[in-house]
């Protein structure tokens, strides 16, 4: 019997398990390529997973519910469609221990492990044996194979993609080259080098209310925990006079809204300052990777929603440079509906090169946020309020009342210094005290 592994897919950047929600399919069904499999969640969206293969559902090995680390084999597929029994196969059966069989791949080789392996740990995308064995065969690297637009579900990529691509590839290509380790391997390797500190002991008392962490606030302590273990945290703080940016969005926000059909906040205005700042400080646009820097062509501004669980999420517009006001209002927008509706898709959240998060919403003056890894700077923006300040005028110094907001930048002290974090956040400020007020809508 001809065999493959249906593994847990590795769902985002920082994401190394994740809890079975429900399954589509039970032993023995026959399944198609694109069938949906099964229903993960994280602590960043739930995903529904397709087949990559034609078979028969043989064996399933975690029940609904289980928390399952990235990697682990879930179910067995029988590619030959005899749905025999695999009673040899048990929850937690390393991946490297069980035979992998597929249609045009050897097995047992070692080199066709890692690859797979490093497809698995590189990749967020599903590929099957057939694709992956074309890809080798045709020296197309993984980052090359990243390119190619899928036709199967979700973008999946399918044979007649990749022949296709094949076909129109251009000629005098080099050999594939060497793929980038994943961004997250330094904060793992890191991570995993430190000793753990013993926890602290902690008593509860007959009147203690005693509440246990739902999987989405562990998921995300764990996080917190990791990035400041990895990070050394500096944090800046900069006062901005954002007088005319008020002025203007009170006299335009109801016309903006009548022609438009949408609210603008502040938010759209300081996502476009911060974009304009990464654009001229593109280190700051980046990540680390044990001894190397990877600056990112892309500005992904990933902004942080409160959902009504009380648990954040950070959904991202991508290329916010290339977006003017109204393309950022909608596109904020509409993020943070479908993240309060838990309706965000696993795209939405990837990807992000810089963070946003708004103190200000609460009413909070300042914070000194925590950076979300592989990312190496995070923005807080605190409450705007009316104070009064010194006004230089021709006639002499005047005392006036003024618009201001502190914003403070917490950023990764291995590649950003204070030089570098400054500068940059004292740009951004720049951009929202030169905000033109005689900009129309």
């Amino acid at each position: 019997m001809s065999k493959f592994n249906i593994i847990m897919p590795k769902l985002g950047e920082s994401i190394q398990e994740g809890t079975i929600t429900k399954w589509f399919v039970k032993e023995g069904d026959k399944v198609e390529e694109d069938d949906m499999l099964f229903e993960v969640a994280t602590d960043k969206v739930d995903s529904e997973i397709p087949s990559p293969v034609d078979g028969v559902v043989v064996k399933i090995l975690f029940p609904e519910d289980s928390l399952v680390p990235v990697g682990e084999v879930l179910a067995i597929v029988d590619l030959d469609g005899e749905g025999e029994d695999d009673s040899d196969f048990a929850p937690g059966t390393p991946e490297k221990e069980i035979a992998k069989e597929a249609p045009g791949e050897k097995t047992g080789s070692s080199s066709d492990e890692s690859g797979q392996k490093n497809v698995r740990e590189l990749s967020n995308r599903f590929y099957s044996p057939l694709v992956r064995t074309i890809a080798k065969e045709e020296n197309i690297s993984l980052e090359e194979l990243e390119t190619i637009e899928g036709s199967g579900a979700n973008g999946r990529v399918q044979k007649k993609d990749i022949l296709d691509y094949l076909e129109n590839r251009g000629k005098g290509k080099g050999k594939a080259t060497t793929t980038a380790k994943p961004e997250t391997k330094a904060a793992e390797s890191i991570v995993t080098e430190m000793k753990e500190p013993a926890p602290m002991p902690v008593s509860a008392g007959a009147n203690d209310q005693i509440v246990e962490m739902d999987r989405v606030r562990k998921l995300i302590a764990d996080h917190m925990v990791m990035s400041k273990r990895v990070s050394p945290h500096v944090t800046s703080v900069v006062e901005a006079d954002v007088t005319g940016l008020v002025f203007w969005r009170n006299k335009h926000k109801d016309e903006f809204q009548k022609k438009y059909g949408e609210k603008i906040t502040f938010m759209p205005i300081f996502t476009e300052a911060v974009a304009s700042a990464l654009a001229e400080f593109p280190l700051v646009n980046s990540s680390v990777d044990g001894d190397k820097i990877i600056i990112k062509k892309d500005i992904n501004i990933g902004i942080a929603v409160a959902k009504p669980d009380g648990n954040l999420i950070v959904p991202v517009i991508k290329n916010s440079e290339q977006k003017n006001l109204l393309g950022l209002t909608k596109e904020l927008n509409r993020l943070a509906d479908a993240a309060r509706k838990n309706k965000l898709s696993l795209e939405e959240i990837q990807g992000g090169t810089f963070t946003i998060t708004n103190f200000g919403t609460f009413r909070n003056l300042i914070g000194t946020p925590i950076i979300n890894q592989p990312q190496v700077a995070i923005l807080a923006t605190g409450s705007i309020e009316k104070k009064p300040a010194v006004l230089e005028t021709p006639t002499g110094d005047a005392i006036v009342i003024r618009h201001k907001m502190f914003l403070s930048l917490s950023y990764d002290h291995r590649i950003i210094d204070g030089a570098l974090g400054g500068a940059f956040l004292r740009k951004i400020a720049d951009n929202l005290e030169q905000f033109d007020i005689n900009r129309s809508i």
